[in-house]
C-alpha cells in the first residue's frame, strides 16, 4: 500500500510517502512558504521512490490543530490530488501525530502532546500506547494558557466507540477548559519523566495513524510531555 501524507499545520512543512517498506520524506521548517513548497515536495518524494500519483493507494493530511492557514493548505492540496486521481483522504489530528512520533522515536508510553497556538496559549492533547504501538486519546484536544493543563488521570480511555476520544464542546475538538489544575506546565519529577522538543509532528506518525483510522483499531507508565512551546518558569 502506498500512503502519501501531507502536513502543513505546524511552522515545519513535510511530506511522507510510505511505499511498500520504504519511507521517503522532505520536511522544511521555513514559516510561511508552506504553498510554495508543498507541491514540489510531493513532486520530490515520488519521483525518488519511482512512483506516480496514480500509484498512491491513500492519502493523508494533518488536520490540526495548529495555524488555520496551513490546515487550510494541507486540506486543498490532498483535495485537489484526490479529485485528480480518485483517491481516498483520511485527516489525522497532528496532535496525535506528534505524540505517535515520540513514542516512535523515544519509546514513550504515554505523551502529553503540545503545540504553540500563539497568545501565550498552547494545543494539546493526552494519548497512551496501544498495544500495537500507537497512540490512543485519553480526552479530548484543548487549547488554554501552558499553565492551566492538567495531567490526566490515569484509567479507562474515554472514546466514541470508534477508538477516538468524543467531542462534547461543539469547538471542532479543541474547546478551552473553563477549569484545569492551576499552577505551571508540568515538569519531571511531578508526574513528567521527560519533556521533550520534538518541534514538529513525525511525518511517519500520520501514515501509521491513517491505517489505523482504517481498520478503526486504536492503548500509560511514563509520561512524557512533547511539543514546541516553552516551559512556564
Amino acid at each position: 500500500m502506498n500512503v502519501l501524507a501531507l502536513e502543513t499545520a505546524t511552522d515545519a512543512c513535510s511530506v511522507a510517502l510510505a511505499a511498500g517498506e520504504d519511507l521517503y520524506s522532505r520536511q522544511s521548517t521555513e514559516p510561511r512558504i508552506h504553498a510554495r513548497r508543498v507541491l514540489a515536495m510531493v513532486d520530490e518524494c515520488l519521483a525518488e521512490a519511482g512512483q506516480r500519483p496514480a500509484d498512491v493507494d491513500l492519502l493523508v493530511f494533518g488536520r490540526g490543530p495548529g495555524s488555520f492557514t496551513g490546515v487550510r493548505i494541507a486540506t486543498g492540496v490532498v483535495q485537489g490530488l484526490s479529485l485528480g486521481a480518485g483517491l481516498p483522504v483520511v485527516p489525522v489530528s497532528t496532535l496525535a501525530a506528534l505524540a505517535q512520533g515520540t513514542i516512535r522515536q523515544q519509546g514513550a508510553r504515554a505523551v502529553l502532546a503540545a503545540l504553540d497556538a500563539r497568545m501565550q496559549e498552547v494545543y494539546w492533547g493526552a494519548f497512551r500506547c496501544d498495544d500495537n504501538g500507537l497512540v490512543d486519546p485519553l480526552g479530548g484536544e484543548a487549547v488554554c494558557a501552558p499553565q492551566r493543563v492538567p495531567l490526566p488521570a490515569a484509567g479507562r480511555r474515554r472514546t466514541d466507540g470508534r477508538g477516538r476520544a468524543p467531542d462534547r464542546s461543539g469547538t471542532g475538538g479543541c474547546p478551552r477548559p473553563g477549569g484545569g489544575r492551576p499552577g505551571r506546565l508540568p515538569g519531571p519529577g511531578r508526574g513528567v519523566q521527560r519533556v521533550l522538543d520534538q518541534g514538529a509532528p513525525h511525518r511517519a506518525g500520520l501514515g501509521q495513524l491513517a491505517a489505523r483510522e482504517l481498520a478503526v483499531s486504536l492503548g500509560m507508565s511514563d509520561l512524557f510531555l512533547a511539543g514546541r512551546l516553552e516551559r512556564t518558569p
